[in-house]
């Protein structure tokens, strides 16, 4: 049986000491249906304050590759965010680690608790201890590794949001370096900064009032210096919060994001919604042709056509919000 010893005790990362043997937990990891980097801490934060300084006394990575893996009799160490992806560390030199990507989630149950993150055949991953049990749902990554070997899983990534290597000249200039990609495609580029998915992506290009499919060297120089502190601001201010908001308010949380065919806060025009990708992938992006300049989808886009056909015609809002948390050049205000 392996000992706990290898866990610092003190402080963690998180702003508290590690789970004691004992110590209740009955909170459970609720993560927004769109993992990014702010809710990716929060997981982080649960998994750690549930798991360190814990023994697994149960563990089952339902995954090809390491079906046969027994972790059982290792302590947890830490669990560290890097951008979108979680870093479960382990005693003995080993790592977990797992993406969320789209739909993923990691919840926390306390013994007797009924399992309720989805049905059995989309758990991947059960790491069991006699506290509590953690569950991972529909995870697209999920490997173990050398802790020694972490870079092969997240060494690519460009500076993360909300870690201690945040940097953003370096951010910026990765930002920078095609400058004819897309906006859009360039903030969901993890390798040029970890953190943005796809909702911050909307949000940003909306508080730089351009649209996603502007190439990012067309941005004014005053806005591509201010997209790196923007973004870490807007992570910042939600990584504590239970759900995102970019507004600042209660309501409505999201200046453009699933908002679509409802009028901009700022303008009072109708915010669109249409695909954008990199050819692997495509997400719905949202924007407000009123005051977000810069090239747009064909209308003929049968995604574009079909989220916005139908819809009423909006009416502009009485009184357009302000956001504390973003500066006064970026603040919404009717035009």
């Amino acid at each position: 049986m392996r000992t706990q010893g290898g866990c610092d005790c003190g402080r963690d990362r998180f702003g508290a000491a590690p789970a004691r043997p004992g110590a209740a937990h009955h909170r459970r990891a609720m993560l927004e249906p769109m993992p990014e980097g702010d809710t990716v801490w929060q997981a982080a934060k649960r998994l750690h304050r549930a798991l360190a300084g814990r023994e697994l006394i149960r563990s089952d990575l339902r995954v090809p590759a390491h079906a046969t893996a027994d972790l059982t009799g290792r302590a947890v160490l830490e669990v560290v965010p890097r951008g979108k992806h979680l870093l479960t560390r382990l005693e003995g030199g080993l790592t977990l680690h797992s993406h969320l990507g789209m739909e993923g989630s990691w919840k926390i149950y306390t013994p007797g608790e009924r399992w309720r993150g989805g049905p059995g055949h989309q758990i991947r991953a059960i790491l069991g201890t006699a506290g509590p049990t953690a569950v991972g749902y529909r995870l697209p990554v999920l490997e173990l590794l050398r802790s020694s070997d972490e870079r092969r899983a997240v060494g690519h990534l460009g500076p993360d949001l909300l870690g201690p290597d945040w940097d953003p000249d370096v951010a910026l200039a990765n930002l920078l370096s095609d400058p004819s990609r897309a906006l859009g495609e360039a903030l969901l580029d993890q390798r040029n900064l970890a953190g943005v998915g796809n909702v911050y992506k909307s949000e940003l290009c909306f508080l730089l009032r351009a649209t996603p499919w502007l190439a990012v060297g067309a941005l004014p120089q005053e806005a591509a210096e201010s997209l790196p502190v923007l973004a870490k601001r807007l992570l910042e201010a939600n990584r504590e919060q239970p759900a995102r908001s970019t507004t600042g308010r209660r309501a409505p949380r999201l200046f453009v994001y699933g908002r679509a065919p409802r009028p901009c806060l700022r303008c009072g025009t109708a915010v669109r919604v249409a695909d954008q990708g990199d050819g692997s992938r495509e997400r719905p992006t949202y924007w407000c042709p009123g005051c977000q300049t810069g090239p747009t989808p064909r209308y003929r886009d049968s995604t574009y056509a079909g989220r916005n056909a139908g819809a009423p015609a909006p009416r502009a809002p009485a009184a357009a919000p302000s956001s504390p948390l973003t500066s006064p050049s970026a603040e919404p205000s009717r035009e």
